[in-house]
């Protein structure tokens, strides 16, 4: 123990000088790893979003000139375009309006002249029962008059009955002379004892 090592201090207003090498910074060394990786495993995934996004905004871009110019000189032609289509329904309006009010017209017509003939019909018919004749007869007089010579409306007596005269229903002697007839069935349980 001896020996003693002394230690001094000198202020000479530097800092002792390293040697300069490269600078590492270690984030940037994770960051790099990470980009590699992630390029390694979706670089064509990430190649086709950046295409289709390059596209998407030519496209975009090349609508928005056209849009600005049309909203400048579309505004005149918006209310010229609103005026003449307003115009266009209301004459349309118009025609339809006149075509109905001519239907209108033409069934109000034709509901009078039926009106007219049923009054007439009434008054002939209160005439023919003045006079004594009913209504039936006097209906059936012009059907007669316009096909008295025609014979298709005498009945047909050449048709065969159906059943014979003596048929009745209720006394239970259908089908042939008796033998078979129904009866109904017993009301109590189907099976025996």
């Amino acid at each position: 123990m001896d020996d003693e090592v002394e230690i001094t201090d000198v202020d000479d207003g530097h800092f002792p000088q390293t040697e300069p090498g490269p600078v590492k910074n270690q984030d940037l060394g994770y960051f790099t790893v990470f980009a590699g990786e992630l390029l390694s495993v979706y670089g064509w995934y990430l190649l086709a979003a950046s295409v289709l996004l390059y596209f998407l905004i030519l496209h975009l871009s090349k609508r928005r000139p056209a849009q600005a110019s049309n909203r400048t000189t579309s505004g005149t032609q918006d209310a010229d375009f609103v005026a003449r289509r307003q115009e266009a329904m209301e004459a349309a309006r118009r025609r339809m309006q006149e075509e109905l009010d001519a239907k209108a017209l033409l069934f109000k017509e034709k509901q009078q002249q039926q009106e007219e003939e049923r009054r007439k019909q009434k008054i002939e018919s209160w005439e023919s029962m003045q006079q004594g004749k009913s209504y039936k007869a006097k209906l059936s007089q012009p059907a007669e008059d316009s096909s008295s010579s025609v014979a298709s409306l005498k009945p047909k007596t050449d048709k065969k009955p159906l059943r014979s005269s003596d048929y009745n229903p209720l006394a239970g002697g259908g089908g042939g002379g008796g033998s078979c007839s129904w009866r109904p069935g017993r009301r109590g349980p189907s099976s025996g004892g």
